[in-house]
């Protein structure tokens, strides 16, 4: 079916969202350079005081990043290279840009991440390394000890993802399998001067959360692997190669995650530019220029698909009842990052599943509304779509078509669903990447 029309505000909330997370305005705001002083976050750097100046970069955002420095340090830069998913990119002048799995690994992870390593270990105490980071860097940014090749890897990920673990979890698993995540690129770059800024994609906004944290010291150990694991049942069907080098690591014959204290991040600064807050506070305002009372969740939303669904159903439902006395105009605005086990085998992205999760509790409601959730990076799952949305017709809509919501449910199948009935949100590819916005107008 050929998608429906946008509902206008909630596009303009949208749009207004993603203009306030982009990442080349974030850098241009936050970082100035006068002469030859740098100031960011009180930070001020002369850097007249380096020969050399790099930017290296991961992540979906990393090359729109990466352009702001370009235009900011123009003749200091000395060259850099980023790595981002197919796609996210824009052109760069003096900086390489390489393109690589997401958010499965492929042969382009490994190569690309070993050109980004040959500038940074080529870094001396005399220079500084401008490092900049973003969701996805986990998947783009691998170098692998000798035991463990890229088809385990792909695995590794692959399974991970359909779990059910959170991205903490799993970035806890990543950090103890790998030679640059949980710190360990700090110790790479190492004595030359660092400086982080990130645009988060965690709830809490932890560096050492975001991309697996490769400039932060780790507190997470591989005791904490063994409990994921058992969590999960992952300890008898990830590849053996992995489970070998964990087994390792907790006998104390593998190293652990660099921790604070650690010399290596003597001259690190990590700064976060931007977060999921800055895009749901730019929702909230246009959604109040609109006439609309807001309530912006303060608690970002977390855990399984399901029960983020029934808190939503329940928020919506109870809302409805008072608004017919109480309110005028309401939008509920939540951001945060809900988790899908995957069991079956068909396409689809967690806004997307979210959504029609939302959908079969509302499928009989008649009062107006508007929900959506949508992957601020543009791209939910491995789709083409960045979310979905529904109203007080979908359901009649699905049900005329003969779709059955719980078989798609079953299946894992949303986008196909949402394909049919013409309530996928297509925004192409972003350039950011905060996590998720969801809200609801009625």
């Amino acid at each position: 079916m050929k998608a429906l029309p946008f509902n206008p505000l909630a596009q303009e909330m949208i749009q207004s969202a993603l203009k306030a997370v982009d990442p080349y305005k974030l850098i241009r705001r936050r970082v100035r350079l006068e002469d030859t002083i740098l100031s960011f976050n009180g930070t001020q750097i002369n850097l007249a005081s380096f020969e050399n100046i790099y930017v290296l970069g991961i992540g979906k955002a990393a090359a729109f990043m990466a352009a702001a420095f370009e235009d900011i340090l123009e003749i200091q830069l000395s060259g850099g290279a980023v790595i981002i998913k197919y796609g996210h990119g824009t052109r760069l002048k003096k900086i390489k840009l390489f393109e690589a799995g997401h958010p499965v690994p492929d042969k382009n992870t490994l190569y690309a991440t070993n050109q980004l390593l040959q500038i940074a270990e080529s870094a001396s105490e005399n220079d500084l390394v401008i490092f900049l980071v973003s969701g996805g860097g986990s998947a783009l940014f691998e170098f692998l000890p000798d035991s463990i090749h890229l088809e385990h890897l792909a695995a590794f990920n692959e399974q991970l993802l359909s779990c059910g673990a959170s991205i903490e979890e799993i970035n806890v698993l990543r950090k103890h399998i790998s030679l640059v995540k949980g710190g360990r690129f700090a110790g790479i770059v190492h004595p030359a001067r660092l400086e982080s800024f990130i645009l988060s994609d965690v709830i809490g906004d932890a560096p050492e959360n975001i991309a697996s944290g490769p400039t932060t010291p780790d507190s997470s150990t591989f005791s904490d692997v063994r409990k994921i694991l058992i969590r999960y049942r992952l300890a008898e069907t990830l590849p053996e190669p992995i489970l070998s080098f964990y087994k390792k690591g907790l006998q104390g014959r593998k190293s652990e995650t660099p921790k604070k204290g650690n010399v290596l991040f003597k001259k690190v600064h990590n700064f976060i530019i931007g977060n999921n807050s800055l895009a749901l506070e730019n929702l909230k305002k246009r959604a109040e220029r609109a006439g609309y009372k807001t309530w912006l969740m303060t608690k970002p939303v977390q855990g399984d698909i399901h029960e983020v669904a029934d808190f939503w159903v329940n928020k919506i439902t109870e809302t409805m009842a008072k608004k017919k006395t109480e309110f005028g105009k309401i939008c509920i605005i939540a951001g945060g990052e809900p988790t899908v086990t995957l069991t079956g085998d068909g396409l689809g992205g967690r806004n997307q599943e979210l959504v029609l999760a939302v959908l079969q509790q509302l499928k009989h409601i008649r009062q107006p509304f508007y929900f959506c959730s949508v992957g601020t990076d543009g791209t939910d799952g491995p789709t083409d779509a960045a979310g979905a949305w529904i109203d007080q017709n979908s359901f009649k809509r699905s049900e005329k078509i003969g779709l059955d919501i719980d078989d798609f449910l079953n299946r894992n199948d949303s986008y196909h669903f949402f394909e049919q009935t013409g309530n996928l949100i297509k925004t192409g590819p972003t350039g950011t990447n905060v996590m998720d916005m969801m809200f609801c107008l009625l």
